[in-house]
């Protein structure tokens, strides 16, 4: 357990006396005090962490190597290493010595090896690997949607083409029937090569898991990356809420750790929000699935009940059959995947609750509920000259674009619901309409069996219709409360070079457009 580094007197009556113990120079923790980092690369940290020591400096065959407590045995031991013949030791204390390790490992105090910079960039970058498959999926999705229109517009070319061949027969009828029937048979076998594809992929979207931000507490870590990267979250570090809260007692590049953690957990909650987006396309692909078989099934059961039992019963029970197959698939993936714009819901209220960055650089003037104490705030203030804290300053800026391309993922989410609950109200209006025409059309023949079916496919309907509303409109209340969707749309040109004010931007006038 470490107890943190000595300050004052105490430290340097410490150092001396080791100095004078070992017979050599004395060194302290700062951040000045690094290795080579050509030769860091190639050495186990870790290791060098069990062994207590760490390489300042090697030239000619002569290292410089930091300890806790030189020895002879140590001294062979970094020679077999470092490959040198000569090795000059500078003494430290324990603590010291740990964190000369962890900022050489570009990490904050007590954090794993995972917490760094470059760990957590490529982490970030699996992530954006995992939204860009993310985004293939839905562009399959939405083209299989396409496939499917294009199997109902084929399918009203042929039942007209059926249609006039029954009623009126052939003839010269022939020379119009005959294009249409093709036509329909053509255009329903593409909309089916274009469908298949993304049902294919059905059983291989990974799971929307949310590991759950913790503010900086814990690091988000990947494995089995060479695979199938998958995400997980370190134990709590242990006094990482204590340095969060203190942003002032920290140098600039232990806030820049903290500010690439928090970038990390925002593009992982991009990430899930992408996930429960396209879990809402398979469901509206679902149902375009599902309206699919319903014209199948109108179209089988009219026939049946208007003609009754000819030779043509086999085709009418055909339709039938492969119309109810299509509808049952697609309340199949209309079941799987309902829960994913109940979770996503749920998700970017959580998220949209949670504290943002600004709560952490520039906390508010009074105690938040259920907090005991705010963060301690910036030594920023109003007479200063405008301007950014160099690279902190350009970190902090990408971690509040990033913050603001996660509430726009909310909002996106938000609308992939409300679209996702217009496809139920089509769906149902489309059950609803067949179940009242067929109640209207044929009110004189079936009978009992026949009406309770039609009543059943209204009741459905009108379900569906009331979850679609359910879906979509508090959704679009929370639409309204963005600036995203109304007037023009503003691009800001980022600069860092100069204030955030004095940004360009384009804007694309709808007007215009």
């Amino acid at each position: 357990m470490r107890t943190g580094l000595m300050r004052g007197l105490d430290k340097y009556q410490a150092l001396a006396g080791l100095g004078e113990r070992y017979g050599c120079s004395w060194v302290e923790y700062q951040e000045s005090v690094t290795g080579p980092q050509l030769l860091l690369w190639k050495l186990d940290m870790a290791q060098l962490r069990a062994e207590g020591w760490f390489p300042r400096a090697v030239d000619e065959g002569r290292a410089t190597v930091i300890t806790t407590e030189p020895s002879a045995a140590l001294a062979a031991k970094v020679c077999k290493t470092l490959g040198v013949q000569e090795i000059e030791f500078q003494v430290t204390l324990p603590d010291d010595l740990m964190r000369i390790l962890e900022h050489n490992q570009d990490l904050n105090p007590n954090f794993p090896s995972t917490g760094g910079r470059t760990p957590l960039a490529k982490v970030r970058t699996y992530l954006a690997g995992r939204r860009s498959l993310f985004a293939h999926y839905r562009t399959l999705l939405a083209k299989s949607r396409t496939g499917l229109a294009f199997i109902r517009t084929g399918l009203s070319f042929i039942t007209i083409a059926l249609l006039f061949f029954r009623l009126v027969g052939a003839g010269y009828y022939l020379f119009m029937e005959v294009p249409l029937l093709i036509s329909g048979i053509i255009m329903a076998y593409d909309g089916l090569k274009w469908y298949l594809p993304a049902r294919a992929i059905y059983a291989t979207l990974p799971p929307c898991v949310d590991s759950g931000a913790t503010g900086g507490t814990t690091v988000l870590e990947t494995c089995d990356e060479y695979l199938a990267p998958e995400f997980r979250r370190s134990d709590p570090v242990v006094g990482a809420k204590a340095q969060r809260d203190k942003w002032t007692s920290m140098s600039p590049v232990m806030r820049r750790r903290f500010l690439a953690s928090d970038r990390t957990d925002l593009a992982e909650e991009r990430t899930v929000l992408a996930c429960f987006r396209t879990r809402m396309a398979k469901v509206r692909t679902g149902l375009a699935f599902t309206r699919t078989g319903f014209a199948f099934v109108s179209l089988g059961l009219g026939m049946l009940r208007q003609f009754q039992t000819s030779r043509w019963l086999i085709f009418d029970l055909g339709l039938i059959g492969i119309g109810a197959v299509m509808a049952l698939e697609g309340f199949f993936w209309y079941l799987r995947g309902r829960n994913a714009g109940v979770e996503g819901l749920a998700s970017v209220r959580q998220k949209g609750s949670m504290s943002t960055i600004w709560d952490y650089f520039f906390p508010h003037s009074h105690v938040l509920p259920g907090v005991v104490k705010n963060p301690m705030a910036l030594p920023v203030k109003s007479s200063h000259a405008p301007g950014i804290w160099a690279t902190t300053g350009v970190a902090l800026e990408r971690t509040v674009l990033a913050e603001r391309r996660n509430v726009m993922a909310r909002l996106r989410t938000v609308m992939a619901r409300a679209r996702t609950g217009f496809a139920f109200i089509r769906t149902g209006f489309s059950l609803f309409s067949i179940g009242v025409v067929f109640l209207l059309f044929f009110k004189d023949t079936g009978g009992t069996g026949w009406a309770v079916f039609n009543y059943l496919m209204i009741v459905l309907g009108l379900f569906l219709v009331a979850d679609g509303f359910a879906w979509s409109v508090p959704a679009e209340r929370t639409r309204r409360q963005f600036p995203y969707c109304y007037g023009d749309m503003e691009i800001t040109i980022p600069d860092y070079g100069i204030p955030a004010r004095f940004w360009k931007t384009v804007v694309f006038s709808n007007d215009e457009a």
